[in-house]
């Protein structure tokens, strides 16, 4: 049986992360398959307010997760607030993106967080299917409010 580890992600890990995200927003955006951006993976990964959590079997990534840890201003506690979450379709419906998750959960007790948030996309049925089996309903709702990118001269 092929065992699966959760670890947290170095920047060692950008080489095998850049073709997940890339295969990660062909999936959500659609359109032309984007190219694997092993730059932009490093940016991630070095990022200091994002961690990604990374599924390996063997020494392959098949999975990540996107995290980060927030002020709750309310409690004066923090909360997790995850992301994305992908898993590669070759290995989904094995309960990789749950262990991800319960492997977030894990830490957010080591963290002494309120709660983990997740605002998914409601076109994600993968994602919301699973979310509704993990974890109760919210009270609020989510919006989105553009902004506009002007190209300075």
């Amino acid at each position: 049986m092929t065992t699966t580890e959760i670890r947290t992600l170095g920047p060692d890990d950008a080489h095998q992360l850049a073709p997940l995200i890339a295969e990660n927003a062909q999936a959500l955006k659609r359109g032309a398959p984007r190219r694997p951006d092993e730059y932009y993976a490093e940016r991630i990964l070095g990022d200091i307010t994002a961690q990604v959590l990374g599924a390996f079997q063997d020494t392959k990534l098949i999975g990540f997760a996107v995290f980060f840890d927030l002020p709750e201003l309310i409690t004066g506690l923090r909360i997790g607030q995850l992301d994305d979450i992908y898993v590669h379709p070759d290995h989904r419906n094995q309960g990789i993106g749950r262990k991800m998750i319960e492997t977030l959960v894990v830490e957010g007790q080591s963290r002494g967080w309120l709660h983990l948030r997740w605002i998914v996309p409601g076109k994600n049925a993968p994602a919301v299917a699973l979310y509704e089996k993990i974890a109760e309903p919210d009270h609020r709702k989510s919006y989105v409010i553009p902004i506009d990118r002007i190209a300075g001269d």
